[in-house]
């Protein structure tokens, strides 16, 4: 006899295709399998010769319909509650209809099964969830209200320009950085003609004294001009030098709105350039003339404008010139014409 080969495969049965789709696919898959085996529904593959008869009649409260055709009441447990099947915490009566179970009746008399949407069905038995709105969705929102109410921002922005033009107004009012300046020269050099920096005050816009030293120049003293300047041989013994004193002016200076008379020599005595912009000559002041009763291009000295428009004396006696109050008097006679000046000088400013 011939010898019969079997190929017998005795390895493990193969697994069980995994359930496929999204988490809400899978979930309802489940949840029918669990039905089937409860006996609510029909299984998938079952011949349509055992699917139930459907019946025109409605079903009494509390049944549902089984393979053969029958209605049988479900026997639910006492103390079940909806919140597996609803999500809600209250809890089911024994007879009470599962709508969402019973097939709805076909409308052809012919059709052997009823299609029942069970996902559409499970989905509105879902309780709903508010979703947020999205950050695009909160921008477009937030453009239609400005467009529906724009009145409502008028009245801020208003409010804003108003602030805005206060601050401004404030800003504008507010003293700036402005100081006066005055200086007395001794003679060196040839015959003692070269003006040499002996003394410098420098007072704040209200006149209060900032700098106020006597100066050591560099080279030898010829003429003290003691009858216009004040200096003697004695204020030159403790004296600053001239560098260290230059420094220390020019630290001053810098960046602020220098008012002087003849400021040029002054200048010159310090080897230094102010800018144009932000210096005040009492000396080259049209209004400041004017008020004085004299030829506006004319160059009146500080001792006869102080005279006329303060009624004060200055640079009077043998004993010399004060610095500090020259400084003091030259800005006071500039704060006469501050506001006029300073106009016309917005409207023509200076070239440096």
């Amino acid at each position: 006899m011939s010898t019969l080969l079997l190929n017998l495969d005795f390895g493990e049965p193969p697994p069980k295709k995994a359930l496929e789709g999204n988490a809400k696919h899978r979930n309802f898959v489940k949840k029918r399998r669990l039905l089937e085996r409860r006996g609510f529904l029909s299984k998938k593959n079952q011949p349509p010769s055992k699917a139930p008869k459907l019946h025109s009649e409605p079903s009494k409260k509390g049944e549902t319909p089984t393979v053969d055709g029958t209605w049988k009441t479900p026997s639910f447990p006492k103390k079940k509650t909806a919140a597996s099947s609803n999500g809600s915490g209250q809890p089911l009566d024994k007879k009470a209809a599962v709508s969402w179970l019973t097939p709805a009746p076909s409308k052809k008399a012919d059709s052997v099964a009823a299609k029942v949407d069970l996902l559409g069905e499970f989905q509105s038995a879902l309780p709903k969830i508010n979703s947020h709105p999205t950050r695009s969705q909160k921008s477009s929102q937030k453009k239609s209200s400005k467009k529906n109410h724009p009145q409502k921002n008028a009245p801020q922005n208003s409010t804003q320009a108003h602030s805005e033009n206060k601050c401004s107004g404030a800003s504008q009012k507010l003293p700036r950085k402005m100081v006066a300046i005055d200086c007395e020269m001794v003679g060196t050099g040839p015959k003692g003609h070269v003006s040499s920096l002996a003394r410098c005050s420098i007072v704040n816009y209200n006149g209060d004294v900032l700098y106020d030293e006597y100066i050591l120049p560099p080279c030898h003293i010829v003429d003290y001009r003691t009858r216009w300047s004040g200096i003697r041989k004695q204020h030159m013994v403790n004296a600053t030098p001239f560098k260290i004193a230059r420094g220390q002016i020019l630290k001053i200076l810098t960046g602020k709105i220098v008012v002087g008379h003849a400021i040029h020599n002054d200048f010159k005595a310090l080897q230094y350039f102010h800018p144009k912009s932000l210096t005040r000559d009492t000396s080259h002041i049209p209004p400041l003339n004017r008020k004085a009763d004299c030829p506006e291009n004319a160059t009146m000295s500080l001792k006869h404008l102080t005279k006329k428009l303060l009624n004060r004396d200055i640079q009077v006696g043998k004993s010399g010139h004060s610095s500090v109050e020259d400084a003091q008097a030259t800005m006071e006679l500039y704060k006469l014409v501050e506001v006029e000046w300073e106009e016309h000088l917005a409207r023509n400013p200076p070239t440096d």
